[in-house]
């Protein structure tokens, strides 16, 4: 069983808060400065999915869906996957929570290490990763309850304690959707708009203290103004969840997510889809200085 706690400290509580320079009088000298100032040291990149080798074949079929996936997602990052449709994004997306264990025969090979183990391992629980890893899918599926039995059901499934209403509460408030919901929780959440429904979506999820959220093309539904409103939530949540995004959508990428991969899809001689991924790094890089000439293509809308 997967029992990882999320490090509540911050990044300024862990260094201390001190200055720099403390101590140091106005008249020291350039060299004297030089001398006392302290050694800039690289922050380490906590990596929390290792993807080793990946290789998913559904049943029935005579080629992997995906395969030979390998890359690190790193912790407090959103790591966006994009590609042509069909390339495979959605199936590695449904391997970090085993979403795929759910259509019986699907064959998973290679590896997936989630904090350093192996997700796919034989003591692992799928229903214990499931509620570690989040996911939010492309069209809004709220339950036919009240907006604030949305919000409560997973909690109480899984048999949280705590006040339920402070529950619901700060689940809508992480969710950016408390104010414009509080005086109507006992409303159907069928009666919300489109992107209300997406970001409650996100709230339910979140509800259940996830330590990373999926997204599969959570925005591909709404007007640019509730994308807008979803985007800028999933840069606040970064700061305590680790993200992994499924998107078409190539600026949505370029301004939200910290790392891109980018999937392509092969043909075999009988017409077999197979999906693979040619460039992971940075997205700034991904974006304006690619290594493949396949994904300046891709990213500069030369092949689609």
């Amino acid at each position: 069983m997967i029992d990882i706690e999320r490090d509540p400290q911050t990044a300024d509580e862990k260094a201390g808060g001190e200055t720099p320079f403390r101590g140091m009088g106005e008249t020291a000298s350039m060299d004297t400065a030089q001398a006392q100032a302290p050694e800039v040291t690289e922050t380490v990149r906590e990596v929390i999915f290792d993807v080793k080798e990946l290789q998913v074949t559904y049943p029935n079929a005579s080629a992997p869906a995906v395969d030979k996936i390998s890359f690190e997602m790193g912790k407090n990052e959103i790591t966006a996957l994009i590609g042509p449709s069909g390339c495979g994004k959605s199936t590695m997306l449904r391997c970090l929570n085993r979403m795929n264990d759910l259509i019986v025969g699907t064959n998973v090979t290679g590896q997936i290490l989630y904090h350093g183990e192996d997700l796919y391992g034989p003591n692992v629980d799928a229903v214990q990763v499931r509620k570690r890893i989040g996911m939010v899918f492309q069209k809004p599926n709220p339950f036919p309850k009240s907006i604030y039995e949305n919000i409560a059901f997973g909690p109480r499934i899984i048999g949280m304690e705590g006040d339920m209403d402070q529950i619901v509460e700060t689940a809508l408030r992480r969710g950016a959707l408390w104010d414009e919901v509080k005086d109507r929780l006992k409303d159907n959440a069928f009666g919300m708009s489109g992107g209300q429904q997406q970001r409650l979506c996100i709230a339910r999820c979140l509800a259940v203290a996830p330590d990373v959220i999926l997204m599969d093309e959570p925005c591909s539904a709404l007007d640019p103004i509730s994308t807008g409103k979803i985007e800028d939530l999933m840069i606040e949540l970064k700061q305590d969840y680790s993200i992994v995004i499924v998107t078409h959508n190539m600026q949505q990428a370029a301004r939200i997510s910290d790392k891109t991969a980018f999937f392509v899809v092969s043909l075999d001689e009988n017409d077999n889809r197979t999906g693979t991924v040619v460039e992971f790094d940075d997205t700034e890089k991904i974006f304006t200085n690619p290594a493949d000439e396949r994904t300046e293509a891709y990213v500069t809308g030369k092949m689609g």
